[in-house]
């Protein structure tokens, strides 16, 4: 018998130990924890080893965040009654709230053992095998909950986000509908269905998902930026803005919202904004490699930033993150035989309908399989058509969605990769860690990214002598440039791109197509000049901000200053069919470069389009690319070597009428018969490049063989 003293009457009652336990879990349920705690601290000084008392002091103890203490109470209580499945689920709960993963799924496991049918534990273990980094096996224990309990929605929930890490999006979405119809208000159903429906590139029906979650949590971080990268996507920046602010007045030491926010000031060309964000997200998570990364893109769109503050900027970040793995690279066993055939790997997040795909397909339909094996490791997150030609075109496909650097690197050592390339530098979601590891003999960097990486595990970076004039950049890199004969690029233009048709008679047409962070205020100064130049001529701006109110008065305010009136600049936001934006060159005369980061894409598909392009050439690669592409096009005479003749190079050519029309309806044969479209010349020379590369490696190691 023990007395237990009820705090709401004077009166002292003798209860047995059953009755006791009752009145504490009463308190317990109640959340009157000190009152619960207080009798079963009773009934345990009558009883030592009361095994319900233990366990649900236990509880208690975890519930008021005495973590050591709850895992001591519940061991004595699965001693003192080693076959009750509930302790071993409430000791799992408070194994994983201590990090003890391991252990806590052992616990779980024991659990379930005990009670088969135990829903909530399966789905436990799920979460505890997740954090752990056993992805399959979590999804295997969220399955077995739901056969369990059909209509668990929790269960259902995690799925859908287990399933869209692995990058199964129709499971994700399917599952995480499930989760709603079993329960209308799940806010991780809402949440995780939007996650699945935006990549997807269902904007609109994921933009209603999140704002369905936050409906029913108006406090739930995780919606309230998922709804800003929605928005953003869609171009509209000025609600994506204010839904990252909501997200960081929830959570002001969120990182990632920080960086969301900074990455939709880029999208709105606010680069000196965005650049304070990131560096505030690089402060809160100074262990993020790709925050960092972030800063670097911003940084080499700043037109104030000298080249010798940006390389330091790059050697920091390698300093930081990639040089601290030199320790973990150990020798290769590659056959250093200079003639045998070559394993290529190349690593991308961006094989789909991306501008790199424009630039790799035609590399990667041209190589010599007799010479050179072709591995593609894809961090693919939103897989399309593009993702599956690429996939049929390599002899090995490799997801490496789900996969640690580490891991990515030891496979791609397995594979036995010779030369491995990075086609993303320090763009989004970029794996330049896995090159820090050196996973193979020779890297290289190419294609994606206007800059050095700042790694010395890199070997190469692969230009042409006209984007890199020989004595003018290499101090600039880390890498050793390697120059190609003709041209760095070759452009794959989409085979349902419109018909060229004329232009209809009116004033001259300006425009430019390219992203809002490379219109510096230097370069919008010069257009306005140009607009005066030439009367009743228009500008276009497209872009993914174009759509964006507050870009758009900004813009016009900036030509306004130099009385150029707000009705001659049209701007146009982000237009999701590929054929639409292509037709939409059909309006522009004359497409004017950025400087001094320069358009690639754009430029080749004004080009394509018939609409030529008049480009600023520097003293960077960034501003040296135009040079490259235009003079590949037979079209030298665009390039400008100062913005006053830039403004003379387009004006003269706005006077010219007929040579505009010759343009329009020549230039797509000039391109098709030119090397920006000659796939297997540029093919043979980045293949003798990399034959080179690996004869050069093969010496190497024949000069550290033991004599």
């Amino acid at each position: 018998m023990v007395r237990s003293a009820n705090p709401d009457s004077s009166d002292v009652m003798p209860m047995t130990e059953d009755q006791a336990i009752q009145q504490a879990m009463q308190y317990h349920r109640m959340g009157r924890l000190s009152e619960a705690e207080a009798i079963y601290r009773k009934i345990l000084q009558r009883i030592p080893n009361h095994p319900d008392a233990l366990r649900l002091l236990g509880m208690v103890a975890m519930q008021t965040g005495h973590v050591d203490a709850a895992i001591d109470l519940l061991s004595r209580a699965i001693k003192a009654k080693p076959d009750l499945a509930e302790t071993y689920a409430s000791l799992g709960n408070v194994l994983a709230m201590k990090g003890r993963l391991d252990d806590a799924i052992i616990a779980y496991q024991k659990a379930v053992q005990l009670k088969p049918d135990y829903f909530e534990v399966c789905n436990n273990l799920g979460n505890a095998s997740k954090i752990a980094g056993r992805p399959e096996e979590a999804i295997a224990w969220y399955q077995r909950a739901v056969e369990i309990k059909p209509d668990f929605a929790d269960a259902h929930a995690n799925l859908g986000h287990s399933f869209l890490e692995k990058g199964q999006i129709d499971r994700s979405i399917a599952a995480s509908r499930r989760a709603i119809e079993c329960k209308p208000n799940s806010t991780e159903g809402y949440n995780n269905l939007g996650n699945g429906l935006a990549q997807k590139g269902k904007l609109d029906e994921a933009i209603v998902a999140y704002r369905r979650a936050i409906l029913f949590a108006p406090n739930f971080f995780q919606a309230h930026n998922n709804l800003g990268n929605a928005l953003k996507d869609k171009g509209q920046l000025g609600e994506a803005v204010a839904a990252f602010e909501r997200a960081i007045q929830l959570q002001p030491d969120s990182a990632e919202a920080r960086t969301n926010l900074g990455n939709t000031l880029m999208q709105k060309g606010q680069v000196d904004q965005a650049v304070m964000i990131y560096q505030r997200a690089m402060e809160l998570k100074p262990q993020s490699a790709d925050m960092q990364s972030n800063l670097l893109f911003a940084l080499i769109h700043h037109p104030d930033r000298t080249v010798e503050s940006l390389l330091a900027a790059h050697l920091e970040w390698a300093g930081r993150y990639a040089g601290p793995l030199a320790g973990e690279v150990a020798p290769h066993g590659n056959d250093p035989s200079p003639t045998r055939r070559l394993r290529i790997g190349y690593v991308s997040p961006d094989f789909y309908r991306h501008s790199v795909g424009f630039f790799f397909m035609p590399l990667l339909e041209n190589h010599d399989r007799s010479n050179f094996e072709i591995f593609c490791y894809a961090n693919v997150r939103n897989p399309d058509a593009v993702t599956e030609k690429v996939k049929l075109n390599c002899d090995v496909w490799r997801n490496i969605v789900a996969m640690s650097d580490e891991s990515v690197a030891k496979q791609i050592r397995d594979d036995g990769v010779d030369i491995l390339v990075d086609l993303s530098g320090h763009t989004s979601n970029n794996r330049l860690l896995v090159f820090a590891r050196k996973p193979a003999p020779v890297q290289v960097t190419y294609l994606g990214y206007a800059n050095t990486t700042g790694m010395t595990a890199i070997d190469y970076r692969l230009t042409d002598s006209l984007a890199d004039p020989p004595g003018m950049t290499e101090m600039l890199h880390t890498e050793q440039l390697w120059r190609l004969p003709t041209c760095a690029w070759c452009y794959q233009p989409p085979a349902d791109a419109p018909e060229i048709r004329p232009r209809e008679a009116g004033p001259i047409i300006f425009g430019c197509f390219n992203a809002f962070p490379k219109l510096t205020p230097k370069m919008l100064d010069l257009w306005a000049k140009l607009m005066a130049r030439v009367p009743d001529s228009r500008l276009v701006l497209k872009s993914s901000g174009g759509g964006d109110p507050s870009s758009q008065k900004s813009l016009r305010g900036r030509f306004a200053e130099h009385g150029i009136a707000g009705e001659r600049i049209e701007m146009v936001g982000w237009i999701e069919n590929p054929k639409k934006h292509l037709d939409y060159y059909h309006q522009i005369d004359i497409a004017l470069d950025t400087y001094p980061y320069h358009g690639t894409t754009t430029t080749c598909e004004a080009l394509w389009m018939g609409v030529p392009v008049v480009s600023l050439m520097g003293q960077t690669h960034i501003s040296r690319v135009g040079v490259s592409l235009l003079t590949n096009a037979g079209l030298p005479e665009l390039v400008a070597a100062s913005p006053d003749e830039y403004v003379n190079i387009a004006a003269a050519l706005a006077g010219d009428s007929t040579r505009l029309a010759e343009l329009r309806m020549g230039l797509r044969e000039r391109m098709r018969t030119g090397p920006l479209l000659d796939g297997k010349r540029f093919t043979s020379e980045i293949e003798s490049a990399f034959r080179q590369m690996w004869i050069i490696w093969c010496e190497r190691q024949a000069t550290m063989l033991p004599k």
